[in-house]
Formats: C-alpha cells, structure tokens, sequence
C-alpha cells in the first residue's frame, strides 16, 4: 500500500512540476521566440530587446537609467574604498597604463554590438587584490584586479580578451537582462510554488526557487559564451590576436584544478566546452586579425603565451 501511495504521489507531483517549468521559462521564451538571432561575421547573438514585449518587461524590470545610475554609484564608491585602503592603482602605475592603452584599442570598435557604447564615458582602473578577476560595468566602467595580470602572467593579447569578454557583457546588456529574468523566474517560482504546495499540501516553495535559480544560472551560461565571441570580436578588430582567448582559458582551466564547479551548478561553462566554441570560430576570428595586421591569413605568425604562475 506504501508503495501504491508512493506512485500515486509522484504523479500528481510530476505534472504541477512540469507547469511550473513552463511557467518559469516562459518569460525567456517570449524574450527569445519573436526575435531570432542576428549574425555578424559569423558570430550569432539574441538581439537588444527594443520594444515589443521583450523590451517593455525589461524596461519594466530593469529600468536603462536606473541600471546606469547603479553602475555609476557602485563602481564610484568601490573606486573610493579602494582608494582609502591604499589598493587604487595610481594614474602612473605601469600596469594600469598597459590596461588603459589596450583599452584605448579596443573602445573603437564597440558601437558595432552597440551603438549606445559611443556615448558611454569609459573608465578603467586597477585594484591590488590577489584576486584572479575583472570586470566592466554598464557604461564602460572598467576594473582589473592585479592577481589576474600576476597569476596568469598575461599577455597583452589575453589581456585584451578578458577585457573583450567583460565590455561585451556590458554592450549586451547581460546585467539588464539577468536582472529581469531574474525578476520573471523569481516571480513564476513564488506564484508556482505557492499554487503547488496548496495543491499538495506539502511546502515545496524552497524546491521551485531552487529551480528558477537554476534557470537562472542556464542564462547566464548563454551569456558568457555570448560574450566569449563577442569580446574576441572586437579584439581581432583591435589587432590581438584571437588565440589569446584559447591559451587564457587553458591557463584558467589549469588554476582552477578540479576545484572548479560542475557546469550545470555553474555561471560559466565549462573549460573544454568554452575551448571548442572558441577554437569553432576561428575561421571568423582571424580574418579579422590578420586584415587589422595588414598580413595574409597564412603569414600570421603562431601564437605565443607566458606560463602562468603556479
């Protein structure tokens, strides 16, 4: 009887569930559906949301200039703080001038993913933290941290394809757009769990919150891939050198271990996955390398890195 009890409450589990999976990926869905995907030179993207219902609930959601004027405040008072801990590079550090002059590259050819980056008011500094990290929040606003310079050792190339990967994220509007689906599958799994439990009679609102945050994080995967090719992008156009992406994810990979996450429990995909979507694009990526060089594609010389700091 036990038994018989057990499937017969594993039935009426399951189907709620699956509602509940619909309902909390819907707003991705209806995001997604109507617009495709635009490719540039190869490179797939999902369109900006402009108008439509995509881009009403992310304006709804997350609001341009409530996100730019968060952005602005947040980076200022980290930019002060650091600076109060005696961690702010100053303007004639050497390596702070190196970030600025690969960025001084790289901005020019931006506007292309997104023509908003035209007005942006870019800034980039340098944070001495032992902190393998960087990033770039809406606006252009730019930071490194020197433990990803130092533990890597990177080169000028890699360089420019960290700071391609993080401005991408930013002419994506990937904050934007994690915080409205964020909003969406936080609002679908309240509303889900809330009807299943009733209907259970069991409290299973902490398992469907699980489950949106899982949606959630399957997002954002997407958007680091996004950003991968995005960002090699406008660095081949910068002339770096693409490759640098696949040797800067080899020396990821190696300082990670196997204390690295799983990809599904992860924000960012895994290292051989992220390897092969790069190393696929190639054929789009060097072109433009080489056409920045002046050079043929076949006299483009092999790439060469540093070792990274064990």
């Amino acid at each position: 009887m036990k038994r018989i009890h057990y499937k017969r409450h594993a039935l009426r589990l399951m189907f709620p569930l699956a509602l509940l999976g619909a309902a909390s990926a819907a707003p991705a869905s209806a995001q997604e559906r109507p617009q495709g995907q635009v490719v540039q030179d190869g490179i797939a993207v999902k369109p900006l949301p402009k108008g439509g219902v995509a881009g009403l609930w992310r304006d709804l959601a997350a609001p341009e200039e409530v996100v730019n004027q968060q952005s602005a405040q947040q980076y200022l008072a980290l930019m002060s703080q650091a600076r109060d801990k005696g961690v702010l590079a100053p303007g004639n550090d050497r390596q702070l001038a190196r970030l600025r002059a690969i960025a001084d590259r790289l901005i020019p050819h931006t506007a292309r993913w997104n023509p908003e980056a035209q007005r942006w008011q870019w800034q980039v500094n340098l944070l001495r933290s032992e902190q393998v990290n960087a990033f770039c929040m809406p606006g252009g606003r730019i930071a490194f941290f020197t433990g990803i310079l130092d533990k890597l050792k990177l080169t000028d190339d890699e360089i420019a394809a960290v700071m391609g990967h993080e401005i991408a994220h930013a002419l994506r509007e990937h904050g934007r757009e994690r915080m409205s689906k964020a909003t969406a599958t936080g609002l679908a799994s309240q509303l889900g769990g809330a009807a299943l439990s009733a209907w259970l009679g069991v409290d299973v609102r902490g398992a469907t919150h699980t489950a949106g945050q899982m949606l959630v994080l399957k997002f954002s995967r997407d958007e680091e891939r996004e950003a991968d090719l995005v960002g090699l992008d406008i660095a081949a156009r910068a002339g770096y050198d693409p490759r640098a992406g696949l040797a800067l994810w080899n020396k990821m990979a190696a300082l990670d271990g196997r204390g690295a996450p799983p990809a599904i429990v992860s924000d960012h995909p895994g290292g051989p996955e992220r390897l092969q979507q790069i190393g696929a694009h190639m054929n789009v990526l060097l072109p433009l390398y080489a056409r920045a060089k002046n050079l043929p594609l076949e006299r483009l010389p092999p790439y060469r890195t540093n070792l990274a700091s064990r």
